[in-house]
């Protein structure tokens, strides 16, 4: 080899090691400003507060049926004091104090409950989505829902409700960059609404994809809507599944499935890498497409999980999308209210989940530890929380829906 030969070999060598780290600090620098900008929004976004404590007063302005059947109906609130209200994390719900008078019963009682917001936060009004609550069907025995009855029936415009500030752990991430992919079952369109509405008003170029699953076009709400969306950004590609067709109902045009909500749906659609998964629909639907979203790969944080709103998330399905261990040590718990002592022996998830197996009837609303429905005074013991509530717990006293026992207890309910 020759030294000129030489020499052009080191000098290519030298220009393509230059090439190459100023290659690798154009890429850092985009990668570090593309993260900053990210962090600086998720903080923006984490930053979002409901920016009032206990209740507040609301009117409603509005009512709207959502669905043909006239069993889905949004309520439109507006803060009696005027003052402006703070953003919310699209997904969120509201907590509402309601006095109900049921049945042939005269006077009136409390109980607390939770729905979700289904529109992109405003600075003027809440809106919320409520599905009548009909009794199981096969099981006329068990009463329609009293909360979402008094609702539809008895609140009408100009009417005050009571109101906590948003809260709740299902929302939408940020992050432009990655995909959305939105699976709603019946009435768990609602904060699925939120997180469309904002997505495409605040990130019109992310890719979303929502697949929603419904008996048939009776129920279907939000039709007209979700349809004007999906033809306005090419970005949301809009799925219907109908569980059962009516005779008039068009495939192709109503609906683009039969069937349900399955993975095998997404499969055929969904393109390669990765995507952030939001589900809420009914028990059954969540209990199959979670533990298949899972076996598929999907990383457990990026599989968010709401089964039909906070008040209703069933024991099998956790915030932490982890599978509930089951404890070797029993603690005697005490109810004094109902006069029984039972044995905690680790198999529930929290203590109001142990008292519904045991027929005990305890108020509850957001079953997060979030509204405080479910505070009940702690005689002796003490009581354990995997994650710090919401809610401010007096002195004294402890939730049941977020708590498990570390010792025998007492409790006035």
């Amino acid at each position: 080899m020759s030294t000129a030969q030489l020499l052009a070999y080191i000098s290519a060598a030298v220009l393509a090691q230059i090439i190459i780290a100023a290659g690798f600090a154009i890429w850092r620098r985009r990668w570090t400003a593309r993260e900053s900008a990210l962090m600086s929004a998720r903080d923006n976004f984490s930053a979002v507060a409901g920016a009032w404590a206990g209740w507040r007063d609301f009117r409603v302005a509005r009512r709207e049926f959502e669905d043909p059947s006239r069993t889905q109906c949004s309520f439109f609130l507006r803060p009696v004091d005027g003052v402006p209200l703070a953003p919310f994390h699209p997904g969120q719900y509201l907590t509402f104090s309601l006095k109900i008078r049921a049945g042939q019963v005269a006077s009136e009682r409390a109980i607390t409950r939770c729905y979700s917001l289904s529109d992109s936060p405003d600075t003027t009004c809440y809106r919320i989505t409520i599905k009548r609550a009909a009794s199981p069907a096969g099981q006329p025995e068990i009463p329609p829902g009293v909360a979402s009855g008094h609702f539809l029936d008895r609140i009408r415009e100009g009417d005050l409700v009571q109101v906590k500030a948003p809260a709740g752990r299902f929302f939408i991430d940020p992050d432009a960059g990655v995909p959305a992919v939105f699976l709603a079952g019946g009435i768990g369109i609602t904060p699925i609404m939120s997180m469309l509405r904002w997505s495409i008003a605040e990130q019109p170029g992310r890719l979303l994809y929502l697949y929603y699953g419904v008996r048939c076009s009776a129920d279907h709400a939000f039709k007209r809507t979700l349809e004007d969306m999906a033809a306005a950004h090419p970005a949301f590609r809009l799925n219907i599944v109908y569980g059962s067709p009516g005779a008039d109902d068009i495939l192709g045009r109503d609906y683009q499935h039969v069937g349900y909500v399955t993975l095998d749906l997404l499969r055929g659609a969904l393109p390669h890498g990765r995507h952030q998964f939001y589900l809420c629909g009914p028990p059954p639907m969540m209990q199959s497409l979670v533990p298949a979203l899972r076996n598929w790969g999907v990383p457990s944080e990026e599989v968010h999980c709401e089964a039909f709103g906070p008040a209703s998330i069933q024991p099998t399905l956790p915030l932490s999308n982890e599978p509930i261990a089951t404890g070797a040590v029993s603690f005697e718990v005490r109810f004094s209210r109902a006069g029984r002592t039972l044995i905690w022996d680790g198999r529930d998830a929290n203590l109001l989940d142990f008292a519904a197996r045991h027929d005990l009837c305890v108020d509850s609303g957001c079953r997060t530890g979030s509204c405080g429905a479910c505070e009940t005074g702690l005689v002796s013991g003490t009581v354990e929380y995997a994650d710090r509530p919401d809610h401010e717990i007096a002195s004294g006293h402890c939730l049941l829906c977020v708590g498990k026992p570390r010792s025998a207890l007492v409790l006035e309910a």
